[in-house]
């Protein structure tokens, strides 16, 4: 059993957890072939001081959920992902900060599958993705080797794109014309005028025409709509 005390302090970091396992797996081409999860945690105390059981039933929930007709909970979580070949591997990070946060980010990859949005793909050949909570609210910070920092609220979509003037207007026009309402947007980019990645929040799922407007804008190299 987790003690109440620390279900009540990781409550918020369990949402995030939930929804980085949930945006991983949306991350894989086809959504299959997962035979391998890591999962690192970063945070200012010791690793003997942090329970993750919760944390990964919850990130594990959300990778298999989606791909699958299985209930995942902290009981089964375990059991389930062993029965279906995935294994899901932890380290513990121990950064600089106050040992009154329990977490400082986590970050879930995915090993050796193809993306569906290659920009998610690490230096080191992995899916990547990573949170943080910012006031209580769950926070993407990173996807692949790009930085972002937006809400993981309601859906989300995903661009790489030539960094250029004029292109969070492009991508804002098409939705507005559409009456899909942007909640938030951010950039992260590598070099000012290289590439870089818009992850945009939408309050309403795009029509496939409307995702395909998107993807027909000239510096639009890839994008992908993910449900968080």
């Amino acid at each position: 059993m987790v003690p109440a005390e620390v279900l009540s302090e990781l409550a918020p970091y369990v949402v995030l957890a939930e929804k980085l396992g949930r945006l991983a797996v949306q991350l894989v081409a086809g959504g299959g072939g997962i035979k391998s999860v890591k999962v690192t945690y970063a945070s200012a105390r010791a690793p003997d001081d942090l329970d993750t059981r919760l944390l990964r039933a919850m990130i594990t929930k959300g990778v298999i959920e989606p791909i699958s007709d299985v209930f995942v909970n902290l009981v089964n979580a375990d059991f389930t992902a062993k029965q279906r070949g995935i294994r899901v591997s932890e380290e513990k990070i121990v950064m600089d900060g106050s040992p009154e946060t329990p977490l400082e980010y986590i970050q879930v990859q995915i090993a050796n599958v193809e993306s569906k949005f290659p920009s998610a793909i690490c230096d080191s050949g992995l899916v990547t993705v990573e949170g943080r909570v910012k006031d209580g609210i769950p926070h993407l910070t990173k996807v692949g080797a790009f930085e972002v920092d937006v809400s993981m609220e309601g859906s989300l979509i995903l661009c790489r794109q030539v960094d250029q003037p004029g292109m969070i207007g492009s991508v804002g026009s098409v939705l507005g014309e559409e009456n899909v309402n942007v909640s938030f947007m951010s950039v992260g980019r590598i070099a000012p005028r290289k590439t870089a990645v818009m992850a945009i929040g939408v309050d309403e799922e795009p029509s496939k025409a409307t995702l395909t407007k998107i993807g027909e804008i000239p510096a639009i190299e890839e994008f992908v709509f993910l449900k968080l």
